[in-house]
């Protein structure tokens, strides 16, 4: 069974880096209310830092290096005192993609895994959507595209839909010996500014986008006992990672914030938030 401890997951570019930027501002300027910060058992203050000044002056973070050592683990407590370890055990998300590639998984990341619940990251605005061979080949012949004949399509499972990624990780951590028994699962959406115009709840926006990913979360019993947030971490469109760039309005306009914890939008259940250690309390109720 879990302990009081949360395991950060998600494939590559899911938000997992923009909300560790901003979870860390968040504890550390003493914002956050369902969660604080009591101390960092791993990783590096520097990079945290860093992460967190980029997010502050409304920069897209730079993408994590592959095989960079980027293990993040930090102890939190809620109003009672008692901790909670929140672990990132790679925030490039390049563990969570082997696994479901290569069906292969680190020793020292499959002990965390193993440790606690499990927050789920999603970039809603980057959903790969499956694909039918019959429409595919309609837009084909509307756009006057040839179609080839007899050939073999070199396939990937990195080309395979999110959804079905995404159930494929789950999955894994259900089974042997990754497996640990029910556990709770929190699903956030990222990127919410570019989906919420939908007019969707969370879990609502994942029935429609991700109809596999909700029926297996539905049927799997007690195995999962689950919740979706919405969550904008950036608050809107950030200027390049090039400093160089041309700044956005918009960047502009989430600089000017007096307080840059405002810019953050949680959604959950009907209600608005900006703290984001509210998923992670729920996580270790």
């Amino acid at each position: 069974m879990a302990d009081r401890s949360v395991v950060i997951s998600g494939l590559p570019a899911s938000g997992k880096t923009t909300y560790l930027a901003a979870l860390w501002h968040l504890v550390t300027a003493r914002e956050a209310k369902a969660l604080r910060f009591e101390s960092l058992r791993h990783g590096d203050a520097t990079h945290l830092n860093a992460i967190a000044a980029r997010w502050r002056s409304a920069r897209v973070q730079d993408r994590t290096p592959v095989g960079s050592d980027r293990l993040v683990s930090m102890n939190l407590v809620d109003e009672t005192g008692r901790s909670v370890r929140v672990t990132f055990p790679d925030v490039s998300g390049e563990a969570f993609r082997r696994m479901w590639e290569d069906r292969e998984c680190e020793p020292a990341i499959a002990d965390i895994i193993r440790s606690g619940n499990v927050l789920l990251f999603v970039h809603a605005d980057t959903i790969q959507a499956p694909q039918w061979v019959a429409d595919v080949a309609a837009l084909s012949r509307q756009l006057g595209l040839p179609l080839p004949e007899g050939g073999e399509v070199p396939w990937n499972p990195r080309l395979a839909p999110t959804q079905v990624q995404l159930v494929g990780l789950l999955q894994l951590l259900c089974s042997p010996p990754l497996d640990i028994g029910p556990r709770k699962l929190g699903v956030v959406l990222s990127a919410w500014d570019k989906a919420e115009g939908e007019q969707l709840t969370p879990e609502d926006f994942i029935e429609a986008k991700l109809p596999l990913l909700h029926q297996y979360l539905r049927w799997s019993g007690a195995r999962w006992l689950w919740r979706a947030y919405g969550v904008s971490a950036q608050g809107g469109d950030y200027d390049s990672a090039d400093e160089k760039a041309a700044s956005l309005p918009q960047a502009n306009a989430l600089r000017a914030l007096d307080r840059p914890a405002m810019r953050i939008k949680l959604i959950s259940e009907g209600r608005e938030s900006n703290d984001l250690t509210e998923p992670l309390a729920w996580l270790v109720e």
